[in-house]
């Protein structure tokens, strides 16, 4: 009797522990199923949660100059809710046939340069040139007839794509992230009421990098992908202005002219050329130095401002400019891709034509025009300061 008592007794037991044991197993097996679901909702939670700090964030620190709905204000600052900012093309079948023909015409004009062409050929490719012209035109005239506000405000839908067209490669973020952190020193030369500041503390600015993260989230949530209307379009109060502008140079021709001066020329990208004619003038270390850290402007009325992209002892946009004409000399023409290259040929190109090559672990965030800022005393100059960077 004692004996089955025992027996059922422990047979009770083994039951509730395997009844435990499986419903552990069950409650295991549903979290497992369900922590991707968990885990989604817990990210949209932070993300909404980050969205939500970074409108505060905005509306403090941006919309003075960007707006309170982030369309931009007229002479402060470019609309961020805007289908221009994010790339979207309202009539990517026109632009693709106006750039096929622009494609065309340089072609064109360069086989009309070479010596080898005879002139009935040549007078073909007049012919055909005339043709492109009118084909492109009546293209535009289609496509802009039905944006005329837009076009008349300054967009211009030929170029709808922002980060092509300030040649960034990275992601929407990266650029955000970047531009916040150190702001856009020579937007002074195309912003009338002020350059944008950097933000981020490591560059002098107020805001934390979560901060940073927050505006750049909530920036990007205004991406309405393949949903942006016309209506979208028009709304934009300030379109983005290429990081170019007339108005200093013509206001230094003027000067000149009335003085009886000599007008001075950008240097322009003609590396070759360049490299000979930089190799008679004498550069000043000290203007460089100047012109480097925004002290004083080019030649041709323009603002530099290279430190604020290259900060002196830390690595930031750009490469930092402590030891740079260490590092030109002892690694950067050792890399094969620049074999033949002199440190003086590289120093050129990373100024006059920055996209060719890159050094690791950076984009190409410097302005594609430099050559049309600068003269070649100008760049004899700059060229002279960063040699005095010859100590790591």
């Amino acid at each position: 009797m004692f004996e089955r008592m025992l027996v059922g007794r422990i047979e009770n037991r083994v039951t509730v522990g395997v009844l435990a044991f499986v419903g552990m197993m069950v409650l295991l097996g549903w979290a497992a199923i369900n922590e991707g679901g968990r885990m989604q909702a817990f990210t949209k939670m932070e993300e909404a949660r980050s969205i939500e700090q970074g409108a505060a964030l905005f509306s403090i620190n941006c919309s003075r100059c960007h707006g309170t709905d982030g369309r931009g204000l007229a002479g402060f600052g470019p609309g961020l809710n805007s289908p221009q900012f994010f790339g979207y093309d309202f009539f990517p079948e026109i632009t693709k046939q106006i750039n096929d023909l622009s494609a065309e015409k340089v072609g064109l004009n360069a086989e009309k340069s070479l010596s080898a062409t005879t002139p009935e050929r040549k007078t073909a490719i007049d012919a055909r040139l005339v043709e492109i012209d009118t084909q492109i035109a009546e293209l535009a005239t289609q496509r802009n007839g039905q944006i005329t506000a837009a076009v008349d405000n300054g967009y211009d839908p030929q170029r709808p794509i922002r980060l092509n067209n300030l040649g960034w490669v990275g992601t929407q973020e990266a650029l955000i992230v970047t531009t916040l952190i150190h702001g856009r020193p020579t937007s002074i030369n195309y912003w009338p009421n002020g350059a944008m500041p950097a933000w981020s503390q490591t560059a002098g600015g107020p805001l934390r990098m979560d901060q940073i993260q927050d505006l750049a989230r909530y920036v990007q949530n205004w991406n309405k992908g393949d949903a942006w209307t016309l209506d979208d379009l028009f709304a934009v109060k300030q379109f983005a202005k290429e990081p170019v502008d007339g108005a200093p140079l013509m206001a230094l021709i003027e000067q000149l002219q009335a003085s009886g001066g000599v007008i001075p020329e950008p240097v322009g990208t003609d590396i070759t050329a360049v490299i000979e004619q930089v190799a008679s003038v004498t550069g000043d270390p000290v203007r460089g130095d100047q012109l480097y850290h925004n002290q004083v402007q080019s030649q041709l009325g323009q603002a530099l401002a290279c430190n604020g992209c290259h900060q002196q002892d830390v690595n930031g946009t750009g490469p930092m400019t402590k030891g740079t004409f260490f590092r030109v000399q002892n690694e950067r023409v050792n890399d094969p891709l620049l074999k033949d290259y002199t440190p003086e040929h590289y120093l050129l190109e990373s100024i006059l034509m920055p996209g060719n090559y890159l050094v690791p672990g950076f984009q190409n965030a410097m302005l594609p025009n430099f050559g049309e800022r600068i003269t070649l005393q100008d760049l004899a100059d700059l060229i002279a300061y960063i040699k005095t960077m010859d100590t790591p």
